[in-house]
């Protein structure tokens, strides 16, 4: 159980709870059933049965397994049937009672005599209609990515993307079997007679997603400070989930800051302040497993000074919970994985939060941070290292970095590698030397870093062209 005797006295104590219901000796087996059936459809909870009144001097217990062996009884008369650890008959002080505990993350929708209900605060209440949907949705027992788009045509597709996708990562020449393996893979469905893309064939090659998913994007921002302030970097990444990812890839590539460490002889070693694998790696997740029937927000990529968050709409889908996320395997769309997985996305899909993991302890920082809020789910990667007792290894000196502000001017990543690298003791920097830190990076690009630099009069440009090169504007003769 994951509350001790003297949790749940406290909670009788003060009278009953959400995760929390106490019954008398002779309560009904459709009362106990109602109560197990509401925990299970909410945040799971813990059912004592065996007090007769908060107030009263001695309780009578006729048999403790038999209250047990009635609460099996109610649980297995639930549709579908609810399967728990065997009630446990326990003493709180010198009052025997019996305790059955419904844990988190149930994996179905359960109803108890044609009744769905849910645990609200103290109650035990009908789900109404849309609420009930949202519940089949987020435990997977109902679909939202293989339903028919009403509003679709089979001309709201990109089909070059499909074929490319049916040619390039399923190896099948010729596009007579486009139609049939679209089918086949989830992203069309026969609706009425008529042959519409899914929802997950809209996402995944739709030629505007948008349309029909409106918040289907990543709003991706770095800001320059550890809280959202005025001072930050957009951008909005729309288009089909496969561009969107592709374009995530960019944003980080571009607005993570590079540690540049110095080794022997001023020779030089770079890394992202995170591994870029394990950021890549969330973004990947959050577009895979997001749910998309939540149409108020976006997933959210935010790159603070001393953390990464990435934040998608939904909570833990299925039987999913944060104590068995690195070993439960669940997917609330499974087509998207599939698709993702042949254009081999799968590589950054690996093992998910083992793969983060591992990447995070392999440069020493601090184990990433889960936190499931049941109406989002948020992961945070921290670029402070771990202390490990006992380590003896020495770090060559990482070069100064900024928090994206220098001298009160807002600088991006490249930027402020670039002086960082002239504040480590290198007089001059020069195109190719910048370049060399961000080879991804078209050349033009490091060249108007550079220049806005000397424009912002922080740096100043000395030579001409080939032999060019940027100083400090305090260091420049």
């Amino acid at each position: 159980m994951d509350m001790t005797v003297d949790d749940l006295s406290t909670q009788i104590r003060q009278g009953r709870s959400t995760r929390l219901e106490w019954l008398a000796e002779s309560v009904s087996l459709d009362t106990i059933a109602t109560a197990l059936t509401a925990m299970a459809n909410a945040q799971g909870g813990t059912l004592i049965v065996g007090i007769v009144g908060q107030s009263a001097a001695t309780i009578g217990v006729k048999d403790g397994n038999e209250v047990a062996d009635r609460i099996v009884r109610a649980a297995l008369a639930i549709e579908p049937r609810l399967i728990i650890s065997y009630p446990q008959v326990i003493r709180m002080g010198d009052r025997p009672v019996v305790a059955a505990h419904v844990p988190r993350g149930m994996p179905h929708v359960y109803s108890y005599d044609g009744r769905f209900l849910i645990r609200q605060e103290t109650e035990n209440l009908a789900l109404p209609p849309r609420e009930l949907r949202r519940l089949f949705l987020e435990r997977g027992d109902l679909s939202f990515e293989t339903e028919a788009v009403s509003r679709a045509t089979l001309d709201d597709l990109d089909w070059e993307a499909a074929a490319a996708y049916l040619r390039d990562d399923l190896g099948v020449i010729g596009e007579t079997q486009l139609e049939q393996t679209m089918i086949r893979r989830g992203c069309l469905s026969d609706s009425g007679g008529k042959m519409r893309p899914t929802y997950a064939g809209i996402l995944l090659f739709g030629k505007e997603p948008q349309r029909f998913v409106h918040n289907a994007t990543v709003m991706a921002a770095r800001f320059t400070s550890d809280t959202m302030t005025d001072k930050f970097i957009k951008q909005d990444i729309g288009g089909s989930l496969p561009v969107q990812l592709r374009r995530a890839e960019a944003f980080l590539r571009d607005h993570l800051r590079k540690d540049v460490h110095l080794g022997k002889g001023m020779a030089r070693s770079e890394s992202y302040e995170y591994p870029l694998e394990a950021a890549r790696e969330l973004v990947v997740n959050a577009v895979a497993h997001r749910d998309y029937s939540i149409d108020g927000d976006c997933i959210h990529l935010n790159i603070f000074r001393g953390r990464l968050e990435v934040v998608s709409p939904g909570s833990l889908p299925g039987p999913m919970t944060l104590d068995n996320l690195r070993n439960e395997r669940f997917s609330r769309n499974p087509v998207i994985v599939q698709v993702l997985s042949d254009m081999r996305f799968i590589e950054r899909l690996g093992y998910g939060v083992d793969r983060v993991i591992a990447l995070m302890h392999e440069r020493r920082l601090r184990e990433p941070v889960f936190e499931d809020t049941h109406g989002s789910f948020r992961a945070t990667l921290h670029n402070d290292p771990t202390s490990e007792t006992g380590s003896t290894s020495v770090e060559p000196p990482a070069l100064p970095l900024f928090g994206g502000i220098y001298n009160g001017i807002a600088v991006n990543p490249r930027q402020e590698s670039a002086i960082a690298f002239l504040h480590a003791g290198n007089s001059r920097i020069t195109n190719k030397d910048l370049q060399a830190l961000y080879p991804e990076v078209h050349a033009e690009t490091i060249r108007r870093d550079l220049a806005d630099l000397v424009t912002k009069n922080v740096l100043r440009k000395l030579g001409e062209k080939r032999g060019s090169y940027y100083m400090l504007q305090a260091d420049a003769p």
